[in-house]
């Protein structure tokens, strides 16, 4: 994080991105010395409810984070930026979104927890539109002009107003992330048979990790006589960019159990604050994250080490349990929606476990297993082009990802058909 002195002594001169959080309520006029180099600009976490009109002057603008200020309409000067391609106004108050304000490079667009009820037409003119992040607004609807975004890949609109999810998200031929719990025609079914987990019965021990929607903590659980070590995730109880934790909690429960999902054992109840908690496997040791989540330069692509290679064992292990596990969710109408590398942990022998339900969402539609099948295509893609083995194998799981990805879903394969493929492939 980058300080006002800083900024005016003219230490930050030539730097290319910007991060200020200090109770701003207006924009700095020393920022426009930064106008030859500034790309990214940062101004989360202040007081700020409006932005300059000349704003343009930073002619090399690409991505302004503006979260978590006091903004009631997403400012129309940022139509006239004339390279911003990712903007991020997060948690303001923002009730209206004009056609001006939209630029006309918009890659990644972030208006998670606001008070939107509706969006503009035009927003379906941003034809390079990658990545829309809406969840935690009041909208009833979406433009029916979005079709026009072809190039849509990530959708979040959980925890909105929607009586249905409209047939034109069905005709996007590269959608393969969407998220949609918390609507109004999205109904978690009753969870059969939870374990309920008493409070009382669980030892704290250090925090392992934090992620959008709550911390993880290891805790040893007592049950009758015995001590199990075991994961406890605490909720933060607020929206994340996915969606409401109470769904992910809902959807952890109702996966069950399957060896390549990081399911949840029970709910904890009578938590002192009465904060939600869910009880889940303590993940043994040797694991690590398959890829790292998508940059802010690769927008909707996972990152993964540029000497990351696959044997041809492993690359087939980890496809056909991810499938295995996508078909059993599919099977209990869970779409994982965020079915990507960075979700899944990786073994040194090629074993895999798929978590994180923070997008998750029950559903009836069965065109929805379809979306998530172009998910597995991009993965297929980006483990094939990192695996050393048999180019004969290689081309069979090259002619799957082409049917994975094929740009009407219904000619795309079901999880268990894939998994089928994958196991014949996997057999010669």
């Amino acid at each position: 994080m980058h300080t006002l002195s800083q900024l005016r002594s003219g230490e930050l001169a030539g730097i290319s991105r910007l991060d200020l959080s200090c109770g701003l309520t207006e924009f700095p006029e020393e920022i426009y010395h930064l106008a030859d180099s500034l790309e990214i600009l940062n101004l989360s976490g202040n007081l700020l409810s409006s932005l300059p009109d000349d704003l343009p002057r930073l002619h090399r603008l690409k991505v302004i984070f503006c979260s978590d200020n006091q903004f009631q309409q997403l400012p129309e000067v940022l139509g006239r930026c004339p390279q911003l391609s990712m903007v991020g106004f997060k948690a303001n108050q923002i009730s209206s979104v004009s056609a001006a304000s939209l630029p006309q490079a918009l890659r990644w667009l972030i208006l998670t927890d606001n008070q939107l009820s509706q969006l503009p037409a035009e927003l379906g003119q941003c034809l390079s539109l990658q990545k829309l992040m809406l969840a935690g607004n009041q909208l009833q609807s979406l433009p029916a002009e979005l079709a026009a975004c072809q190039d849509l890949e990530l959708i979040r609109i959980a925890a909105n107003q929607l009586e249905a999810l409209p047939d034109w998200l069905f005709t996007l031929p590269k959608l393969a992330w969407l998220a949609f719990a918390g609507n109004p025609f999205c109904k978690a079914p009753p969870v059969r048979s939870s374990q309920i987990i008493d409070w009382q019965d669980l030892q704290i021990a250090e925090q392992l990790g934090e992620g959008a929607s709550g911390l993880i903590y290891k805790a040893s659980w007592q049950i009758d006589e015995a001590i199990q070590d075991v994961a406890l995730k605490l909720f933060k109880g607020t929206l994340t960019s996915d969606g409401l934790p109470q769904c992910e909690m809902a959807a952890s429960l109702a996966a069950g159990k399957h060896p390549a999902l990081i399911g949840a054992i029970g709910e904890v109840k009578h938590h002192p604050e009465q904060t939600p908690a869910l009880l889940m496997p303590l993940i043994a040791s040797g694991f690590s994250n398959l890829a790292g989540p998508p940059s802010l330069e690769s927008c909707t692509r996972d990152i993964y080490h540029k000497d990351q290679r696959f044997s041809l064992a492993s690359t087939l292990r980890i496809l056909s349990s991810i499938a295995d596990a996508a078909a059993h969710l599919h099977a209990a109408q869970i779409l994982h929606g965020d079915l990507y590398a960075h979700n899944i942990l990786l073994k040194a022998d090629g074993e895999t476990l798929l978590g994180d339900f923070g997008a998750a969402s029950f559903y009836t539609d069965s065109r929805l297993q379809k979306i998530e099948v172009k998910a597995f295509a991009y993965l297929l893609e980006e483990l094939v082009s990192r695996t050393e083995g048999s180019q004969a194998m290689l081309n069979g799981l090259i002619h799957l990802q082409t049917n994975c990805a094929q740009n009407n879903l219904d000619n795309r394969p079901t999880f268990a058909e894939i998994n089928q493929i994958i196991t014949t492939l996997s057999n010669h």
